[in-house]
């Protein structure tokens, strides 16, 4: 291919490129391709990605005034998006601005050069036409060294009606270009005209004022189970791993138990990235073996089954003793009432918003369910309620604002199929599914303070957020 060919070529693909990326681009920065949130009655309809969302709603039978809220999902990636991609952006239009120019001044230059031929190949073709008509008085020689000359030139006359086209195009596009780098320049000002330290503080402001509501007035209901999250792979096919839900912000040690039987060993990571890496920072030699792998670490306390009992043990990281152990009465063990998946996970300590829970089925009750509300010191039984779902039918089960919630399978295909409220003492079968990755789930607790669902999937160390349903009360409401 000649050099203006390949000019050519190459200014055509550049442009190609650029039309791509702004048909991909633009739509994002204008918010063409986000997903709104409309209000409505039905939950299905709420998008909680998109942050909190408070909605009011008609007075209650008794005349006072409730709202409606949606906790979002947890993203901690999400910090200033709009604005750094506005700045990115903004960059590569700039970037490209500069690009389009040298562009040009080549293309300029190569203009030039085709108009200068234009003009020497129409000389030629008039001096060809006198020469084709006077050529009987030439010699056949030089008349075929003028034929082929000709001959070579005339492709580029093609090719000199596409420059012609390019340049036009060319010089739009730099007008275009021009433009929205002013509008986005626009854009930029507009944002950087607010403080961003402040309007930062006042969402963390709203968000505390929210979740301090919430604590205080009502609890959420799940909505809906994402991810997982694959966070580890380790270990054996069945076990636990957990963090405490009471500790502090800065507090984010992770504690891991391998295996549903026959262990004693518990190990203690620093923060999720220590898991990750392995960086262990200490391990604890329980005197006891437990059984099964639903143990909950709770204020501090280990919370774990006694193997081959139905002993509930409370074992301190800090003293690394035994604080108090208690049978809990009729209680099942020993692959009495399990789980489907076995595994001696017939007593399932968990924890929520309210305090500390055991799950588990006895005789009196035809091996379904009963629900125990715990005194955390003590382990005393506080009260209990006695539900009608088989045990060896849930996959497993957690608790969120005093309310259970069962799987009907360890297996792909487990959705949360059956809740019990303690706080109306109602059941009601549900149908939310979640995403069995890896096909085995031998453990799945919620954790409050993240506000996500933490679980061991064949040998994988995976989280589940969750989206909970929240309605808020008034000061007024007594």
């Amino acid at each position: 291919m000649s050099p203006p060919l390949l000019k050519l070529g190459a200014v055509l693909s550049t442009m190609a490129m650029i039309s791509n990326w702004m048909s991909q681009t633009l739509p994002s920065l204008v918010g063409l391709n986000t997903t709104r949130i409309t209000t409505s009655d039905t939950l299905t309809q709420i998008s909680p990605k998109e942050g909190w969302q408070v909605y009011s709603s008609a007075q209650d039978p008794d005349g006072r005034c409730i709202c409606t809220v949606v906790a979002p999902e947890q993203n901690l990636c999400s910090r200033d998006a709009k604005s750094r991609q506005l700045r990115q952006l903004l960059e590569k239009v700039q970037n490209m601005s500069q690009s389009i120019e040298v562009l040009n001044l080549r293309t300029q230059r190569d203009f030039q050069y085709v108009l200068k031929m234009e003009t020497q190949m129409k000389g030629l073709k008039a001096k060809f036409r006198q020469i084709e008509d006077d050529r009987k008085t030439l010699m056949t020689k030089h008349f075929q060294e003028l034929k082929e000359k000709m001959d070579e030139l005339l492709p580029l006359i093609p090719v000199l009606e596409q420059y012609k086209t390019d340049a036009k195009l060319i010089t739009q596009f730099k007008e275009e270009i021009r433009n929205l780098s002013t509008v986005l320049t626009g854009i930029q000002e507009e944002i950087g005209a607010y403080d961003y330290e402040e309007l930062h503080q006042r969402v963390v402001n709203l968000e505390t004022r929210l979740r301090d509501c919430m604590k205080k007035l009502t609890c959420g209901k799940l909505m809906k189970i994402t991810g997982p999250i694959t966070v580890k792979i380790s270990g054996t096919r069945f076990g636990a791993w957990m963090t405490d839900p009471l500790a502090s912000e800065k507090n984010n040690r992770v504690w891991y138990m391998d295996s549903y039987t026959n262990n004693k060993i518990v190990r203690e990571y620093k923060s999720i990235s220590d898991f990750v890496s392995g960086a262990e920072s200490r391990t604890y030699n329980l005197p006891f073996k437990w059984a099964g792998t639903n143990h909950v670490v709770y204020n501090g306390s280990l919370y774990f089954n006694k193997y081959q009992s139905n002993i509930i043990i409370k074992y301190s990281f800090d003293t690394g003793r035994v604080l108090a152990q208690r049978s809990l009465e009729y209680a099942g063990f020993h692959n009495v009432y399990p789980y489907t998946w076995g595994g001696f996970s017939d007593i399932d300590l968990m924890a929520d918003e309210i305090g500390l829970w055991a799950v588990y089925a006895t005789n009196q009750n035809a091996g379904n369910i009963v629900i125990s509300q715990l005194n955390q010191d003590t382990l005393e039984v506080l009260k209990s309620w006695s539900t009608g779902y088989p045990k060896r039918s849930a996959g497993e089960s957690f608790m969120i604002c005093g309310t259970l919630y069962v799987t009907n399978s360890h297996l792909t295909g487990a959705k949360v199929y059956y809740s019990y409220s303690t706080k109306t003492s109602t059941y009601e079968y549900t149908d939310i599914p979640f995403h069995n990755q890896y096909f085995h789930i031998s453990m799945l607790d919620y954790n409050a303070r993240d506000r996500a669902l933490y679980a061991w999937n064949n040998g994988h160390q995976v989280l589940f957020n969750v989206t909970l349903f929240h309605i808020i009360k008034t000061e007024d409401d007594t």
